[in-house]
């Protein structure tokens, strides 16, 4: 973190913002007066952090509440930027592992709990085996992108992703509207306003650099993990398509296929639990009130198991 960055009010109310080399730290302008640990969220593909009742929650268990918008993504998307881009998923580990250090030095001897959403939790859980924090007391993962659910013709397709990734790295291999995000929005009649520029219903192009980057991380995740923390994995109870004509696209995860979640869940660890979460989508903090009860339940009740 530049030394010299100071925090500033941020858009969203309640909340702060500085720099963190390419990424951005977010905190709670109205932390608990004597937390017993600190939570750092860590946000997905064509997405931010704007969830002020997750932070609420957090506080609510005595976490001082954190999240970093990574690099070329949310707050830290500069002129020129191709969004979300990277070339290895180990680039948004450096983003978590720097916020992991600045909230360290903020709140020093603090467990750590890293929340992570989707395609941060992919990065996540890779960062957590690789190079954990010393810090890191638990690790949750809501919606992992471990797989995206397809046909055999399109996983076949994929073998080619790295070939393709090196000769043309920013190349457009799929480019869809997010109809997940549209049904969320409250501007479509959903119950979540966010910033359209960094969560847009129109998607985000996925280019052959990222989705090879991705691709060799759910390689890894499969290949199975050394996270010596203890880490909640929440999903949804099913998969479905991500469509308009879907009457279940405000029930189910339409993103990411739970049951790979379910199946590469015990390869993360020794210390793994599951959580599975009927009527979820898939943010599951983002889910209709019972089922995200249901998931903030949970996490509470998971929780003392990593912070005392």
């Amino acid at each position: 973190m530049d030394p010299n960055a100071t925090w500033e009010d941020d858009a969203l109310a309640g909340f702060e913002a500085r720099p963190l080399g390419p990424a951005t730290l977010v905190r709670s302008a109205a932390p608990p007066a004597a937390p017993r640990g600190a939570v750092l969220h860590v946000h997905g593909y064509n997405d931010y952090f704007f969830q002020a009742h997750l932070a609420r929650f957090f506080e609510e268990q005595g976490l001082a509440f954190h999240a970093v918008d990574m690099r070329r993504a949310g707050r830290s998307l500069k002129e020129g930027d191709v969004p979300h881009l990277i070339a290895s998923i180990d680039e948004l580990g450096d983003d978590i592992a720097a916020a992991a250090d600045a909230i360290a030095a903020e709140r020093p001897g603090l467990p750590l709990v890293v929340h992570a959403h989707s395609n941060g939790g992919l990065a996540a859980a890779v960062w957590a085996s690789a190079r954990p924090h010393p810090g890191l007391a638990g690790l949750i993962l809501d919606g992992p992108y471990f797989a995206r659910a397809g046909t055999r013709a399109e996983r076949i397709g994929l073998r080619a992703v790295p070939l393709l990734a090196r000769a043309r790295p920013r190349m457009v291999l799929h480019d869809a509207p997010s109809h997940y995000a549209a049904h969320l929005l409250t501007d479509a009649g959903g119950a979540w306003g966010f910033d359209v520029a960094w969560k847009n219903p129109a998607g985000v192009p996925v280019r052959a650099a990222w989705l090879a980057a991705v691709l060799d991380a759910q390689s890894r995740v499969a290949r199975g993990l050394s996270i010596a923390v203890p880490v909640l994995v929440a999903r949804s109870h099913s998969t479905g398509p991500d469509s308009p004509d879907n009457p279940q696209i405000g029930l189910q995860d339409t993103v990411v296929d739970v049951d790979a979640i379910a199946r590469l869940a015990p390869r993360l660890g020794p210390r793994v639990r599951e959580a599975v979460i009927t009527g979820g989508v898939h943010e599951l903090s983002l889910s209709s009130p019972v089922p995200r009860a249901a998931y903030l339940a949970a996490v509470a009740s998971w929780l003392p198991e990593v912070i005392a």
